[in-house]
């Protein structure tokens, strides 16, 4: 049996569930979410728990069984309490702001950047250096975060660009000569 498959997902008061024909829809305070899943599987509602169940031991079955129920108890939790995605930006002069519900970054290039948001994502800037993003569906909130760090990633010699918070960049050595070494005359 799938240790993740088989853990129960607790249903927060105030969500309300329907799973039929392949199809789970859940409806939450922040929002609404429909997650398609293999219609083989089983989902039960039992009180205030959730419980993925697999017809056979099948390969097929057991790979789809831990997905299910992760993908399940991701929109459970993303329409009760949301995901947010924070990422900074490291560089001299490099800001964040908000324009109407776009994101305009200054990151360097000779023109601001602007990133539209996508539905069901909005942005946040508590600080010029930091930007916050915000959504109910993990996946999308994940791929506009990555998106918005590809625009300028952070380099490997300095470590400026936009980057998630608490991510480590290994830096290279610069060059050989800069160090103060006895270079020919």
């Amino acid at each position: 049996m799938s240790r993740i498959g088989r853990m129960p997902i607790a249903v927060p008061s105030g969500v309300t569930l329907s799973a039929q024909d392949g199809v789970f829809k859940v409806k939450g305070p922040k929002g609404e979410l429909t997650v398609p899943y293999n219609s083989e599987l089983t989902i039960k509602h039992e009180g205030d728990t959730l419980i993925v169940e697999r017809p056979s031991d099948q390969q097929r079955h057991r790979a789809l069984h831990g997905l299910t129920r992760t993908l399940v108890a991701n929109a459970v939790k993303g329409v009760s309490e949301g995901y947010t995605i924070n990422l900074e930006l490291k560089g001299v002069g490099f800001r964040a702001k908000m324009s109407g519900k776009a994101l305009e970054l200054t990151i360097g290039f000779s023109h601001p950047v602007i990133v539209e948001p996508p539905a069901g994502v909005s942005f946040a800037v508590p600080e010029p250096t930091k930007i916050d993003v915000i959504g109910i569906d993990k996946q999308l909130v994940g791929q506009v975060a990555a998106n918005v760090r590809k625009v300028r990633k952070p380099d490997a010699y300095h470590g400026k660009g936009v980057r998630f918070v608490g991510e480590k960049i290994s830096l290279k050595a610069g060059k050989a000569g800069a160090t103060g070494g006895k270079g020919k005359k």
